[in-house]
């Protein structure tokens, strides 16, 4: 008689877990060979970059990563974070802004002045001349937008199960490639709930792990002890897993001591930035360090030198206009 196997005398489920973990489990030798098969192949991963020529060869973003962006209050990370989307849109990478502090139409207002590097038209301007100038560089930039960017349109708090949701929807459904959500402390209810921080950051990297869409997320550090202390990685507000979660942290510092003293009337070096943005992880790069960045204020770009003109942001590379 055939022997019978009943459910209740064995351990079904030691078993099943014995063999997924010998399935995951692989000689080294299988991924050798891949090595060594690549060698001399030119690097195909797909990856993004930052607007800037000088970073391209210290920074990429790529598939499956979340970028963490981090600054004080009024240092600039919205400015720099939607130059940054309008580069990634250039390069052909499909995108969407989640931002829970600014209404679709402010952002858009701010992009298209990035993007056209002139200072849009005011209620003030009767001029019809003026206005059809005005319309037409939104309609080019409206143009540029489409099948480039979406927005999610909610302000405030946000429940975190919806916009998980949302992310997952833009990757299956509308393919898109950069995620940028703005910010954390929207998402997840109280800034001591360490718990419910590190599983938010757990479950967007999950995401944009499972999905190849690059997140870049929003944060702010801590009041610094004085305007002119340059920032580091241990001044991310919240709980420390946050950081270690993140593939990248990019730091956005405004230089506010040049602006004082540019205000006084007091001499400042020619070479002496408006701007950092310093990288302090970068997971799957080299690269480490710092960026120098000076603040065009009629375009709203930060451009790569001293006295560089806004930069056209409508053709990769970005050369100045």
């Amino acid at each position: 008689m055939a022997g019978m196997i009943y459910e209740d005398t064995l351990d079904f489920a030691t078993y099943l877990a014995q063999t997924e973990a010998k399935a995951k489990v692989k000689p080294a030798a299988g991924w050798i060979e891949s090595l060594i098969e690549d060698l001399g192949k030119e690097d195909t991963e797909r990856k993004a970059y930052l607007p800037w020529e000088k970073t391209h060869n210290l920074f990429a973003f790529r598939p499956g990563e979340v970028t963490l962006w981090a600054g004080v209050n009024g240092h600039g990370k919205s400015l720099m974070t939607g130059l940054t989307t309008l580069s990634l849109m250039a390069q052909d990478e499909r995108s969407c802004i989640a931002s829970f502090e600014m209404k679709p139409r402010k952002t858009l207002e701010r992009m298209s002045r990035q993007w056209s590097g002139q200072r849009p038209a005011g209620e003030w301007m009767r001029d019809e001349q003026v206005l059809a100038t005005y319309r037409d560089l939104y309609e080019q930039f409206g143009a540029f937008t489409d099948k480039r960017l979406w927005l999610y349109d909610q302000q405030g708090t946000v429940k975190t199960d919806v916009i998980l949701g949302v992310m997952r929807y833009c990757a299956a459904e509308l393919r898109i490639r950069q995620f940028v959500l703005d910010s954390l402390m929207k998402c997840v209810q109280g800034e001591d709930d360490y718990n419910g921080q590190k599983r938010f950051v757990d479950e967007v990297t999950a995401i944009a792990r499972d999905t190849g869409m690059h997140v870049h997320l929003v944060h702010h550090l801590r009041k610094l002890g004085s305007e002119s202390d340059i920032p580091d990685k241990s001044d991310v507000k919240g709980t420390g897993a946050i950081s270690d979660q993140v593939d990248n942290m990019l730091l956005v510092w405004r230089n506010k001591k040049k602006e004082s003293d540019q205000h006084a009337g007091k001499t400042v070096a020619v070479d002496e930035p408006d701007a950092r943005l310093i990288c302090c992880k970068q997971r799957n790069g080299e690269w480490e360090g710092r960026i120098a960045l000076w603040f065009d204020a009629e375009s709203q770009q930060y451009v790569p030198k001293a006295g560089s003109p806004a930069m056209n942001m409508a053709a990769w590379p970005h050369r100045s206009i």
